[in-house]
């Protein structure tokens, strides 16, 4: 045998005898052991752990006792809930079923009253008292008296106030012509008839009205230049002329007119000047509309050849048209 067989043979020789060893140690654990369950460890000779053991067992016994106390409370409020709901849940059903009867009773009164309620609301007829009465018969009588005795002030009184200033203004023009006086007073003369016209535009128009045509468009301009001057001496610089003749030609003859009976010049014609000269009426109403808005008075003049007078004419305070008579010549466009 070699050496290597002699070493195999010892480690085998050596692992039996470890393993014998470490059964034998086991054994005498497990014997240990068995013997520490049998008997057990002496009570500890330690006053302290012995007062803290008695301190727990007291305070145990104490919550046993409370435990106990209230297990029984408990049980106790169980069986009187118990009770106490079965009852109360009755006598609130007996209150509920009276409650229920009675609000029944009264839906059915209330819907029978209103079956019988009249929805038409009826007319309240209120008659006056008889002093009420009399106290209006006296004040209807007063007025009547006032009335009678003071008469309104009419549209044609517009004027009237101003009645002296324009008659003597209208005696002036029946004298001489004063060929040397100031721009926008009258250089020509008028005759009875002018004065009569312009009176009654005046004084029984109040300043808005037709007038019948002179017979000629120059004889208008020239009555148009006379009302122009009365109305500059009682407005001042506060209004503006407006004149509607419809055509350039009608217009000229108009402009060249008022330019000799007024001693007047070219700058005095123009929008911002004191005639303005409108072939349309929408736009001499709209230049109207914005004199008034300036506070300023437009003086509305219209042309024979004008047929009617547009709507929007009629609601400014100054206005006149001439008629043109049966006799008046026309020209050839005013035919067709």
């Amino acid at each position: 045998m070699d050496n290597q067989e002699l070493e195999a043979m010892n480690n085998e020789n050596d692992q039996d005898a470890n393993a014998s060893a470490a059964e034998a140690a086991s054994e005498m654990v497990l014997a240990e052991d068995q013997a520490l369950e049998s008997d057990p460890p002496p009570a500890p000779d330690n006053p302290v752990l012995e007062l803290a053991l008695k301190d727990l067992q007291s305070r145990r016994d104490e919550l046993s006792a409370e435990i106990t106390l209230l297990t029984n409370r408990k049980q106790q409020l169980d069986a009187e809930l118990k009770t106490s709901f079965a009852g109360q849940s009755d006598a609130i059903a007996r209150r509920v079923k009276g409650f229920q009867e009675y609000l029944g009773g009264a839906l059915q009164d209330l819907v029978q009253s209103v079956e019988s309620l009249d929805l038409v609301v009826q007319p309240m007829v209120v008659q006056p008292s008889p002093l009420d009465q009399q106290a209006s018969d006296q004040q209807g009588a007063e007025g009547q008296n006032a009335s009678d005795t003071a008469p309104a002030i009419a549209v044609s009184d517009t004027f009237r106030p101003d009645e002296a200033l324009i008659r003597n203004a209208l005696q002036r023009f029946l004298q001489q012509p004063d060929v040397y006086a100031d721009p926008w007073s009258l250089r020509r003369s008028i005759d009875a008839r002018d004065t009569a016209l312009l009176e009654d535009w005046f004084f029984n128009q109040g300043g808005r009205g037709a007038q019948p045509s002179r017979g000629s468009r120059p004889r208008n301009i020239l009555v148009s230049a006379a009302l122009i001057a009365i109305i500059g001496e009682l407005y001042g610089a506060q209004f503006q002329c407006l004149v509607l003749a419809g055509a350039p030609e009608r217009l000229g003859e108009w402009r060249r007119g008022l330019q000799d009976a007024l001693g007047l010049g070219r700058e005095d014609f123009g929008p911002s000047s004191g005639i303005v000269l409108f072939e349309r009426s929408e736009a001499l109403v709209e230049r109207a509309d914005r004199l008034e808005e300036c506070g300023e008075v437009p003086l509305i003049l219209i042309d024979t050849a004008e047929r009617e007078v547009a709507i929007p004419v009629l609601q400014f305070p100054l206005w006149l048209a001439f008629a043109a008579g049966p006799n008046e010549r026309l020209d050839d466009d005013d035919l067709l």
